[in-house]
This record gives structure tokens, sequence and C-alpha cells, in this order.
């Protein structure tokens, strides 16, 4: 078993999570350093090249850290419910004086690019989101000398990614912000407590686990870590750090009082995501299809043009179930702050 707070240099055992869509900055990955903790690069939403800028930023300065990489997992979409959803937003594009894209995109978010920067920077740790990685991309990390861990959101995921020759698991349960990682994104995925789900999965395999999802407070690592967690990641927590790169409009939303409970939709990106509720979700969360990642295409100048006007309504409030507890701090004196 792989002492995976040892790959990363981390004294503590809480992590700053990868963030993708801009929260997560080399600032963040290196005040979690500066604190002898560690942190994740977000890969996603990112071309080679500027994953490869990132890299060498934080590299330069720290080996504490590992970064995160979307697999290609895709939901096609159904174009004429694309069409339909399209129609639906197209007042709200008009209002931002956007464009929306009238065929579903599809990609792989440079799957095969990111991968080969990744065996020549050979961080200690990459992880993955969203499924597996493939055999040729795991084998090639691996023989850089990354360690591999595997975003799970239950024991059935966990067998699988044990199955594949992960070396350690993500274990994320549905009250984390952001995108689940789950494998299969067309089911829900039970609302079950991070402690619990922790149990759950280290009941079906050894292999080293990072808790994440809905952390809001000590008591909250403690728990993961009594469960059987190594460490645990925290990601709301952080939105708000100083040196977090989270939008002007992200920001608001999470300063603007208590927006209810935490939910699920996939109203932003046609894959499930924790978040919290705004004028967006309000008018569309269930209206749209299933479909990634050509509704995160079709979404994104509406998401674009409302963080820059730093409206809170318009764009992705990805929130876990503590983000009630988020404030306005240096990163390292929050993460400290989470150590039972």
């Amino acid at each position: 078993m792989i002492d995976l707070l040892g790959l990363l240099g981390s004294d503590l055992p809480v992590l700053a999570a990868p963030m993708a869509g801009g929260p997560t900055v080399p600032a963040l990955v290196l005040a979690a350093a500066e604190e002898r903790a560690a942190g994740f690069l977000a890969g996603g939403y990112k071309t080679p090249e500027a994953l490869a800028t990132e890299v060498a930023e934080v590299r330069a300065r720290t080996d504490r850290y590992g970064v995160n990489l979307f697999s290609p997992n895709p939901v096609p979409v159904d174009p004429g419910a694309y069409a339909a959803y399209r129609e639906l937003l197209l007042p709200l594009a008009d209002r931002y004086g956007v464009e929306l894209p009238a065929d579903p995109v599809e990609d792989d978010d440079f799957w095969r690019g990111k991968v080969d920067v990744l065996v020549e920077a050979a961080p200690p740790v990459v992880s993955f989101t969203f499924g597996l990685p493939d055999a040729a991309g795991a084998a090639a990390l691996r023989a850089a000398g990354c360690a591999l861990v595997q975003t799970v959101t239950s024991p059935d995921e966990a067998r699988l990614a044990v199955e594949a020759g992960m070396d350690a698991l993500a274990v994320q349960s549905a009250g984390a912000g952001g995108h689940s990682g789950t494998f299969t994104p067309q089911r829900p995925v039970a609302r079950v407590p991070l402690p619990e789900l922790v149990r759950a999965v280290r009941a079906v395999t050894d292999l080293p686990v990072v808790a994440a999802g809905g952390v809001g407070s000590s008591a909250d690592v403690r728990a993961a870590l009594e469960a059987g967690a190594q460490a645990v990641a925290v990601g709301t927590l952080l939105l708000l750090a100083e040196e977090a790169g989270t939008n002007p409009g992200h920001r608001a939303g999470l300063l603007g009082g208590d927006r209810g409970p935490q939910l699920s939709t996939t109203a932003f990106s046609g894959r499930p995501a924790g978040g919290i509720m705004n004028a967006f979700l309000a008018a569309y969360d269930g209206k749209g299809p299933l479909g990634y990642p050509a509704l995160h295409h079709l979404t994104s100048p509406i998401r674009r043009a409302a963080a820059a006007a730093a409206n809170p309504e318009h764009v992705n409030l990805w929130a876990g179930t503590g983000y009630r507890n988020t404030e306005a701090r240096p990163a390292g004196e929050i993460l400290r702050g989470l150590v039972p």
C-alpha cells in the first residue's frame, strides 16, 4: 500500500482538491504547499499548453502537488433535445450578447495531449475523474513514476478501479461541489454520508483513500479519517480563499447569504454536479437533456458572460453541502484550521 501523503509530501491530512473551471490556480496549490499540505492542479477545461504552463509554475517551487484529469467518458446528447434546450436558452444568450453553438460540440478535453504533458512533467500523483483512464494513458503515466488515484462514488466503482491497477482512491460523496466523478452519469448518485461511503469502499479494498464531498468543518474531517480515509480533500471551503481563482460571480453567490440546500443538477453541463440555487437553475433545472460535454459547451458562453459581469444568477454556483462555512481567508489558514 502506498503512503499517499508521503508521496505528496504533506504533513497535514487535509489537501486542496482540484476545482476545474477557474478556482484551482497555481497560487492555491502553492499556498497549500507552503502550509506543508498539498494540493491538486485541475487539468479539466485547459489546453495541454495551458496545463504545461501551470505544472511548470508549481513544479518550480514545490513537489507537494498532484494533477487531476478528466478521463474521457462522454454522454452523447440527443440532437433534437439539444436543439430544444438551446432554443430555451436563446433569450438569456441574447441578454448577454453571446452566441450559442448551433450544433453539439463533442470532444475529449485534449486527453492525449494532457497525458503527454504529465508524462514529461512526472508529478508525484495523477488523479482521474469521470471514469477510468484508458490503459495506454495509465501505463504511460505509471512508467513515468506517477502514482494513480481514481475518483469513485461507490464500492462498485472502487472494485473497477482496483481491477484497473489504481494505486489509491478518491472517494467522493454526493455532498461534493462541482461535477460528480460517477462512472454512470445517467443514474442518480446515492446521497450517502461521506464517512459511511468511506467505510463501504474500505470494505471492498485496502487501497488508500482520500475522502471528499460535503466537508464543512474539522469535525467532518475527523469523521472521514476515523472511517478509514488517509486524507481528506477540501474544495468548497477554499472557493473564497484569497489565492483561489474563483470568478467574481461565483464569489458573489457564496457571499450573498443562504441559498438553501445543495442540489445536484445537469442543467449547466449535461452531467450531474453539486451546486446551489440561482436564477439559472430556477428557470432551467430539469429542462435540458443529459449530454456531456455538449451541454457544457452550450451554456459556457452565458456562464462566462455572467462571471465577467459578477452576476451570480447565471453562473454555475458549484458548492458542496458545507458551503455555508466558506470564508474569505488565506488558503493555508483554512486548511490548517480543518486539521482535527
